[in-house]
């Protein structure tokens, strides 16, 4: 695959891994809470998520509200993106504990994972220095986190092919088939931490 520079001279179509990873039950609960201390969480989360990406040689494309959106190109995309989402599933323990002494708030991650062909690049203009994702697999791999419940992170079938390829053992259950409209249900599967927390999906 091609490698995703930390800049991308020219705006390139190829083949990607893209993470979206989102905090359950932290903006609903935000209204109650100072705004220093909103943004502060928000960007903890953020740290959080950039490190574990940045870790497995990902970039950053996208931060909004509580959700983030990575994406990973190269040889080792699958790998690196599943286990960049399994650093962030860890860490987030520690995060929640720290959440809930000091706020008396709980919260949890969920991650959604899939892969296939981009387009990023930069542009000109106000956004010249942010890094622009688009396509269908960004699209799917958004409807994957919202799909995901509070603690766990979905995969695509095509992104599960992908890692048996490589040897990667990943321990993942199968879901029902996820539905969009006009188009052939998605095969998904679910890797589910035992301390999930359950959450009204939004």
């Amino acid at each position: 695959m091609v490698e995703l520079k930390s800049r991308i001279d020219a705006p390139e179509r190829s083949p990607a891994v893209i993470l979206c990873a989102e905090m359950r039950g932290f903006t609903r609960m935000s209204e109650m809470l100072d705004p220093g201390v909103v943004l502060m969480q928000v960007s903890r989360f953020f740290e959080l998520v950039t490190a574990a990406v940045d870790k497995k040689e990902g970039l950053i494309a996208s931060l909004l509200n509580d959700t983030v959106v990575a994406i990973f190109t190269g040889q080792d995309d699958a790998r690196n993106a599943v286990e960049a989402a399994q650093e962030i599933q860890r860490e987030f323990a520690a995060f929640h504990d720290a959440l809930e002494r000091d706020c008396g708030m709980h919260t949890a991650v969920a991650i959604g994972l899939h892969c296939g062909d981009v387009v990023a690049g930069y542009v000109d203009g106000p956004n010249v220095d942010q890094l622009l994702i688009v396509g269908d697999c960004v699209s799917v791999t958004q409807r994957l986190m919202h799909r995901a419940r509070a603690g766990e992170y979905l995969l695509s079938q095509i992104l599960m092919d992908l890692l048996a390829e490589t040897g990667f053992a990943l321990d993942a259950e199968e879901l029902p088939k996820m539905e969009i409209r006009n188009r052939e249900p998605v095969r998904i599967f679910g890797v589910v931490l035992d301390t999930r927390l359950d959450f009204t999906q939004t």
